[in-house]
């Protein structure tokens, strides 16, 4: 049995999907990236398989901290980022 949740069997549906559509990227797309279609899923299984291997072979409350770490930071430096944006704004907008 195969669980849905596994990511070979994600990988198996999608590539049956892919030989549905001939392997054929949308036309809006651009020229690198339909290029680069049809390496992408073994380079994202690729990334998903070393991550994997890395968070095992960590302690578990190490991946969990560093998880949390990266939740927090993320929205974190956003503000900040968003915060120094509305300031240059109403330098602009006071200057003008």
């Amino acid at each position: 049995m195969v669980d849905e949740g596994m990511i070979v069997l994600r990988k198996r549906i999608h590539e049956m999907k892919m030989v549905e559509r001939n392997y054929e990227p949308p036309a809006n797309w651009m020229d690198w990236e339909k290029r680069y279609f049809a390496f992408y899923d073994a380079d994202v299984c690729e990334v998903v398989g070393v991550l994997q291997s890395l968070l095992m072979n960590t302690r578990p409350a190490l991946a969990i901290g560093m998880m949390g770490l990266v939740t927090l930071s993320v929205p974190t430096s956003m503000f900040m980022v968003m915060s120094h944006l509305i300031d240059v704004a109403k330098g602009i907008l006071s200057g003008a």
